[in-house]
């Protein structure tokens, strides 16, 4: 069994504190994500208003898609959701943190332990081998050599590739690279998984196939975010957000509440058995040799 690792706590108000989503209200899952009337403009001449008061929350166990053409703010939106910019106006809270009040190390650790990134183009080390690409997801996590093998060696059993494991990623094909992909995205169990176009790089036939991962996964418990251009892709998720020039055209799945739903408190209590720095990565996956293992509940 693999020891808990365990890092030093700083603040409580802090992502590097290992907090977690709001509990929720009554019997509603836990807010993961909250957007409200957020704005993103770039400076230009005449100024582009990427963003126009986009409202919605995402709560955890949910499988969303968010679709539209270029242009429509599909990457500014991403960026966003991603703690890689911030919002010109407006809230983006992510497990409970707005991320325009954190600094940039806050918001580093937010992003290295609440969210998992699955990209279009695979991002893998070409000269490692797959377990080691997955393994790497928890470098940042205080979890020794052993223990981010190990986990990742459960990661890569939990998307069917076990017999992968000291393959380099040029042996492999598109939807094994993205399949290895996806389990370094969940090797630290992050309370979101966000995909960015999944599927682009793949065939038909092979991109079903991802998405099929993605249900099994969201069947798990995981709460999933895949944007795309792709219409056919958007409607396989349980939800579908349309954006166009900045706006929430549909929300196929939003509560009627969805747009004005707010966390109470700023959703920084402690808990370390959730979340970035201070979570635990102990038996996250089970053991390979139990042919029954039962997956733990998602974060």
């Amino acid at each position: 069994m693999t020891a808990p690792v365990t890092r030093p706590s700083p603040s409580p108000s802090s992502p590097l504190a290992g907090g977690r989503p709001d509990a929720g209200v009554g019997n509603d899952p836990p807010v993961v994500l909250e957007l409200d009337m957020v704005t993103k403009t770039y400076p230009a001449e005449p100024p582009v208003e990427a963003l126009r008061g986009v409202s919605f929350t995402v709560r955890r166990g949910e499988l969303v898609g968010i679709v539209g053409p270029s242009g429509s703010g599909k990457t500014t939106l991403l960026h966003l959701i991603g703690t890689l910019d911030r919002p010109t106006s407006g809230t983006v809270r992510v497990t409970g943190f707005d991320i325009s009040q954190l600094s940039d190390r806050e918001l580093s650790a937010l992003r290295a332990g609440r969210i998992g990134f699955v990209f279009q183009q695979f991002f893998l080390a070409e000269h490692q081998s797959v377990l080691d690409n997955v393994a790497d997801g928890l470098l940042y996590a205080g979890a020794s050599f052993t223990e981010r093998r190990r986990a990742a060696a459960d990661a890569l059993a939990r998307v069917g590739l076990s017999d992968k494991l000291a393959v380099l990623p040029t042996k492999l094909s598109g939807g094994q690279r993205q399949r290895v992909a996806v389990a370094r995205a969940l090797v630290g169990r992050p309370a979101l998984l966000l995909a960015d176009e999944p599927t682009g790089n793949l065939d038909s036939s092979t991109g079903q196939s991802v998405l099929d991962l993605f249900a099994e996964l969201n069947d798990e418990g995981a709460t999933i975010i895949v944007i795309t251009h792709d219409h056919g892709v958007a409607q396989r998720m349980g939800r579908v957000i349309e954006l166009l020039d900045g706006l929430i055209l549909a929300d196929s799945g939003a509560p009627e509440d969805s747009r004005t739903a707010s966390q109470s408190g700023d959703g920084r209590d402690v808990d370390d058995s959730y979340g970035s720095d201070g979570r635990e990565v102990a038996d996250s996956y089970g053991s390979d040799s139990d042919n029954d293992r039962k997956v733990p509940p998602w974060p």
